[in-house]
């Protein structure tokens, strides 16, 4: 995240690396995910509270901000578990989000933000909780039992629901959204 930059296939790095990868990842898995019973497990982040989308504008060309660019790729993973649940939960797939909150590891080490003083000093240690800490929320949903345990199509902090922006439970949206990544990614049959 050292600032706006550009892949080969010509989006913003961290609009593709968060949410347009995994986008089309799930997409090109969806038979294998359809044919039984299967869980997909979004990581999102409280960040999403500070993420805006524009779908005419989904690569941050206007105003280019590093940070605002994070939190609105973590609003998308929410935005994209809900309207994968939404598509899919008859076809046996359950989709769910979580944050597993600020985990010391090397997540912003090629930043120029402030983030890298605490994430890439002795700061992590106090500021940060451990990966195995990390793991907890993903864990707890991992052995638990979608509608029982937790609901599908949410997000989850610290093993509960949370909204952490009003764009985030915009049906509209998430469906708009889906449409435009299927695009972008050059999926024909994104249902």
């Amino acid at each position: 995240m050292p600032g706006f930059d550009r892949t080969a296939d010509g989006h913003e790095k961290t609009f593709q690396v968060n949410h347009l990868a995994p986008f089309l990842l799930t997409n090109l898995l969806m038979d294998v995910l359809a044919a039984g019973s299967a869980t997909v497990i979004t990581t999102a982040s409280d960040a999403a509270s500070l993420g805006h989308v524009y779908l005419d504008d989904l690569d941050s060309t206007r105003g280019f901000d590093t940070k605002k660019a994070y939190a609105t790729s973590k609003l998308e993973n929410i935005l994209f578990t809900r309207e994968l649940h939404r598509r899919y939960a008859d076809r046996g797939i359950h989709a769910v989000a979580f944050h597993p909150g600020n985990v010391a590891s090397n997540f912003a080490s090629g930043t120029t933000s402030n983030w890298r003083f605490v994430y890439n000093t002795p700061l992590r240690h106090i500021a940060l909780v451990s990966p195995e800490k990390g793991t907890r929320t993903l864990l707890w949903l991992v052995n638990g039992t979608p509608g029982t345990t937790w609901t599908p199509g949410l997000f989850y902090a610290r093993n509960k629901p949370k909204i952490p922006t009003p764009q985030a439970w915009d049906d509209a949206l998430a469906a708009s959204l889906w449409n435009r990544s299927a695009e972008l990614a050059g999926l024909t049959n994104a249902a």
